[in-house]
């Protein structure tokens, strides 16, 4: 059994891929007998300690980030001071931090003080955050280069690199000079998303799941069903909060859609696993994904995708076997698999069933597996052997 501290500057009730990943993940080990502790700035603002899941959760301070009601920061004094005393109490054999900004710093600083190996996951796209700072426009692109660098300084301390794909490896690579990152898939428990049965409706619906940002584009989902034709009775089914939220239901109301968008705002898992259940065709149209576990979600549920061609979704959408890739920004590009699909459903079911074999291949097993390696490995051990005639 190993102790065990990770660090997330995102963690549930967060409602996000970095946030439910670092809970999975927690709960995971706890899962398999280990010591786990989480360091995670506190969701109301007053620290406390909580048992979660069989996890111990240690929020730290925070305050809300005046631009974005969803964001909570710590100060750095009293992340660094909350990291340090956690560290002397419990002494963790590894430390593996989810972030790299100011909470995510004081864990790096925090394991190299204490000569802890460290493990370093990104989930993080710099850009993604530029918008929310108070800086003219004109100086995002160079914000940004700025980010990734001190991104690459941080993470260049620990002893293992990881990001969820590899194109999120590559960006490391090229944008924030690590040489080395690999490769681990955030992962998915497959049985726990039943596969959708298709079933012939006049009233197909198409689904998107993630946090209402700029990034996310949602806009070109409600312009896409507005380009449809209306003999096929399209819906769309928006899962998700955030800042577009309000210019979004506008946006429905001009283009004459918005009796056929449903905005369930933030739901529980029980009711994200019912609305995956009631979809058709799973959407994701952003352009800043480094994996995206709503994808892998919904491929796992048995929905065929149409997603933009950008960042690391062609790592999960084959075009034709799994759903279709349209060009970003491009709504007839878009509207084309949109129709295909949603006007076919024989064809849904052939592409649903393969992308939930393919989301297979992303099993959370593994990914627990190959982080457990990791910590073995910096602390000089490895796994037992396994008897003979047995396997792992």
């Amino acid at each position: 059994m190993l102790r065990i501290l990770i660090g997330a500057e995102t963690f549930p009730p967060d409602v996000n891929g970095a946030a439910r990943f670092a809970g999975r993940l927690a709960e995971g080990l706890a899962g398999r007998g280990h010591e786990v502790h989480v360091v995670a700035p506190s969701p109301d603002g007053p620290a406390r300690t909580q048992i979660i899941g069989g996890v111990t959760v240690h929020r730290v301070a925070s305050r809300r980030y005046p631009s974005l009601d969803a964001l909570r920061v710590c100060l750095p004094w009293v992340a660094a001071r909350t990291v340090e005393t956690v560290i002397a109490d419990i002494h963790p054999d590894v430390v593996h931090t989810n972030g790299h900004l100011v909470l995510g710093r004081a864990v790096v600083n925090g394991a190299r003080r204490s000569r802890l190996p460290l493990i370093a996951t990104n989930h993080l796209m710099p850009e993604n955050i530029v918008g929310y700072l108070p800086l003219p426009r004109m100086m995002h692109a160079s914000v940004g280069r700025r980010l990734w660098r001190d991104l690459g300084a941080v993470y260049r301390r620990a002893d293992v690199v990881t990001a969820p794909t590899p194109r999120a490896v590559e960006l490391l690579t090229t944008r924030a000079g690590l040489v080395g990152a690999h490769a681990v898939s955030n992962g998915i428990d497959i049985e726990h998303h039943q596969p959708r049965v298709h079933r012939h409706t006049d009233r197909p619906t198409m689904l998107f799941v993630g946090r209402l940002d700029a990034e996310k584009r949602v806009e070109e989902l409600i312009l896409g069903l507005a380009g449809l034709p209306v003999a096929l009775g399209a819906r769309l089914e928006v899962v998700g909060d955030g800042p577009q939220r309000a210019a979004l239901t506008q946006l429905a109301e001009r283009t004459g859609v918005a009796h056929r968008v449903a905005f369930r705002g933030r739901v529980s898992d029980e009711q994200l696993l019912r609305a995956y259940s009631r979809a058709d065709v799973f959407c994701m149209p952003s352009i800043a994904e480094l994996q995206s576990l709503a994808t892998l979600e919904a491929m796992a549920s048995g929905l065929p995708v149409v997603a933009a061609d950008a960042m690391a979704l062609p790592h999960l959408v084959e075009q034709g076997v799994t759903g279709f890739l349209y060009e970003p920004g491009n709504i007839d590009d878009l509207v084309t698999p949109l129709a295909l699909l949603l006007g076919d459903t024989d064809l849904r079911a052939r592409l649903g069933a393969t992308a939930r074999r393919s989301a297979g291949r992303h099993a959370f097993s593994a990914t627990l597996d190959t982080f457990e390696d990791f910590y073995l490995e910096q602390l000089g051990r490895g796994r037992a052997p396994v008897p003979d005639g047995l396997t792992a």
